[in-house]
């Protein structure tokens, strides 16, 4: 009797708060979403979180279902409920075909009832994002000393480029799965749907390759790594290295689907490739040529190495290097079209990037096959003949039903015909592949490098690679450039801002140089131009603070010091 008695007052409890709730006044502090929906009403009432909530979904959107009741038990401390439609529940995620963007979204909320409709389950992935931004445990009610709501609404929204992406270098330092895991947790909260992984580089190869295994044996392992700044003050002469092995790289993929994330691989070429060549010397022009280190920064193990008669090293310094793939050599195409063909079985990307940047030609004017490549072809200078190497690669990727991404040095010597250029130098290159018809993604250096200072007093930084980037200019990253004419717009996809880690050897510090930054890019790639507002974004941005916090984040505080 006592225990029935005592289910009854919580009952009343219950109904009496929810009826409150029914007329509660929100403002428009309670709605600081990001990034900022292209429509959203301010409304009474509030809908309450508690043991009652329950979600239920259209077929196929399980997976989103679960996503969300997981959110809302982690927000709340209740274990809220996934549910088949075939059970009345209270929050209901609901395919729209009307909408006329995959990734559109329709958000309503009541004080009874919310409803998340999208034409597809990405659609309905991001306006879940918006719903976990808009939930707090600020309203009160008598019994009650916190209880969890989410204020009514109706917001429509959908994305203003269809590519909006983060890139992650792993070569230059390598970084758990588990990491990976996260860092695709935080592009997703942030409606973010490509993460470019930067797998291979001068100081390190991080993909197995079956058919090649000295890539991993080899290249994966670097004897030292310089000390402080280029071209650093010593070597630590600490062996350093690591690699995803294909059923860990599958993992990543199948996670980051969930998250409605694609993964898109870069294999470095024909520059950048100094542990590849440690692994396989004959890939250069010149194999019984001793590896260039700047400054003489070589750790012992890589002299003796050299002693031994083993030329070739992983570099251990940063920079752009001299030995590259020999343009010249048959070996050289066949060797990378067969590490293609298992990085194309292994990834789903429709895109596959293939670099292209920072390829200096002196080895290829010294090779005598390289130059026999170039009069056989009626190449006027080596420029072209990266053209040559470029589209050739891209003959072979198109034959595998994919296309290739380059940075804009592939307009050097000619543009590959279908090849998508990502803009890091400026916009030039970017207005220029535009103008050729040719897609485009804008990751200029000025707004999008993350590898670049946060602050200007650099006295308590750690060491980054210099440059100064802070999140009001990212704020201001536009991928549309005035000057292109409109009838080129189509061509730009989105951007992409870029986390080179040269000096980030940790998990902590790659979060603390992302964070808040992406934040910012988040808005600038999703919210329509007309929506954007620095004052505005700067309130939101200190709300949305508590969700690093939360997920407990490492990230730049410094830049919310006017508001401690």
């Amino acid at each position: 009797m006592k225990n029935l008695l005592l289910t009854l007052a919580c009952f009343f409890t219950l109904a009496s708060c929810n009826n409150k709730m029914k007329d509660y006044v929100n403002s428009d502090q309670d709605y600081t979403i990001i990034p900022k929906p292209i429509d959203i009403q301010v409304k009474n009432g509030r809908f309450i979180i508690d043991q009652n909530t329950k979600v239920t979904a259209d077929k196929d959107l399980e997976v989103e279902a679960q996503y969300l009741a997981e959110i809302l038990s982690l927000s709340t401390g209740k274990e809220i409920q996934f549910t088949d439609k075939n059970t009345k529940g209270n929050i209901n995620l609901i395919i729209d075909s009307s909408l006329e963007s995959d990734e559109a979204y329709i958000l309503s909320v009541d004080y009874n009832k919310v409803k998340i409709s999208g034409k597809t389950a990405k659609g309905i992935f991001y306006g879940i994002q918006s719903l976990r931004q808009l939930i707090q445990k600020k309203a009160r009610c008598e019994s009650e000393s916190e209880i969890a709501s989410i204020p009514a609404t109706l917001i429509t929204d959908a994305p203003r480029y269809a590519y909006r992406g983060m890139h992650l270098d792993v070569a230059r330092h390598f970084f758990s799965v588990d990491f990976i895991k996260r860092y695709i947790d935080i592009l997703a909260m942030h409606k973010m749907n490509s993460f470019h992984w930067h797998l291979t580089e001068d100081q390190g190869w991080r993909i197995e390759i079956k058919k090649y295994p000295k890539l991993t044996e080899v290249g994966a392992l670097r004897n030292g790594t310089i000390v402080g700044n280029y071209p650093g003050s010593e070597n630590d002469n600490l062996k350093y290295g690591g690699y995803y092995t294909q059923e860990e790289v599958k993992e990543v993929i199948a996670y980051a689907a969930k998250n409605h994330i694609t993964v898109i691989p870069e294999i470095e070429l024909p520059g950048h490739s100094s542990a590849a060549i440690a692994a396989y010397p004959f890939l250069s022009c010149f194999p019984k040529e001793n590896s260039i280190v700047p400054k003489g920064m070589i750790s012992e193990g890589s002299k003796k190495a050299q002693r031994n008669g083993k030329p070739k090293i992983v570099q251990e310094s940063w920079g752009v290097y001299d030995d590259v793939y020999c343009a010249g050599k048959e070996e050289t195409f066949e060797v990378l079209e067969n590490i293609l063909s298992e990085v194309i079985e292994l990834f789903p990307s429709k895109y596959i990037h293939i670099g292209g940047d920072e390829c200096p030609k002196g080895n290829w004017k010294r090779c005598s096959l390289c130059q026999k490549r170039k009069k056989e072809h009626g190449l006027k200078d080596e420029h072209e003949l990266q053209s040559y190497f470029i589209q050739r690669i891209e003959k072979f990727v198109n034959s595998k039903g994919k296309n290739i991404i380059g940075w804009d040095e592939i307009l050097e010597g000619g543009l590959a015909p279908n090849a998508t250029v990502m803009s890091w130098r400026g916009n030039k290159g970017g207005i220029e592949a535009a103008n050729a018809d040719h897609n485009v993604i804008m990751s200029p250096n000025s707004h999008c490098y993350f590898d670049h200072y946060q602050a200007k007093d650099r006295t308590n930084e750690p060491i980054a690679i210099g440059g100064f980037l802070p999140v009001e200019k990212v704020y201001s990253f536009d991928p549309t450039p005035d000057e292109l004419e409109a009838s080129k717009h189509k061509y730009i996809l989105g951007g992409q801002a870029n986390l080179w880690t040269e000096y980030i050897g940790t998990e902590e510090y790659a979060e603390y140089m992302l964070l808040p930054r992406l934040t910012a890019l988040s808005e600038s790639l999703w919210s329509q131009k007309k929506m954007k507002n620095w004052d505005d974004f700067k309130v939101r941005l200190s709300t949305f603070r508590k969700k690093y916090d939360e997920l407990g984040l490492n990230y730049a505080k410094h830049v919310f010091k006017d508001e401690e």
